[in-house]
């Protein structure tokens, strides 16, 4: 049976980059074993995986500000601002990048917000216990308690409002 030939550390950046955008501190951790691998075993020249960084980089197929759009952008309806901005920086976007983001994500939370909110339960809690639950569900999902509070305050005024 016949191995498959190893991957060039350029063709193994592309492939992650082809199945989606990722931060250029996401990719070099991924690649960083890879460059281990081939020094040890095949006892060439260290690839230099900065260098690889830097041209893709220049060639625009690898860019830290969209993959933090993309990134917003697919969690944005799911999550709140506290959670995106733990998961960005997990993800390696600096903190300029995040600070030129958050605006336009303050500005959706309190929608976000509402929006799972009314996915997740849709009527008001019917005691203490229930409103802890679901404030408990909300923060977890990054939402600020000054939000948690809006959506709830809003959701009995507008269901007051009802009668």
């Amino acid at each position: 049976m016949r191995r498959k030939p190893e991957l060039s550390l350029r063709a193994r950046a592309l492939q992650y980059l082809a199945r989606r955008e990722h931060s250029r501190a996401e990719l070099r951790a991924k690649l960083l074993p890879y460059v281990q691998a081939e020094d040890e075993f095949e006892q060439t020249q260290s690839v230099d995986l900065d260098g690889l960084l830097d041209d893709l980089t220049a060639r625009g197929w690898l860019s830290d500000e969209r993959a933090t759009a993309l990134f917003i952008h697919s969690k944005r309806s799911r999550f709140g601002t506290q959670r995106i901005t733990h998961e960005l920086k997990q993800r390696g976007i600096s903190d300029e990048l995040i600070c030129a983001e958050l605006f336009s994500l303050k500005e959706s939370e309190l929608e976000a917000a509402r929006s799972v909110w009314q996915r997740k339960f849709g009527q008001l809690p019917q005691d203490a216990k229930e409103k802890a639950k679901q404030m408990r569900f909300m923060q977890s999902r990054g939402f600020g308690f000054d939000v948690i509070f809006k959506v709830l305050q809003t959701t009995d005024e507008s269901s007051a409002g009802d009668l």
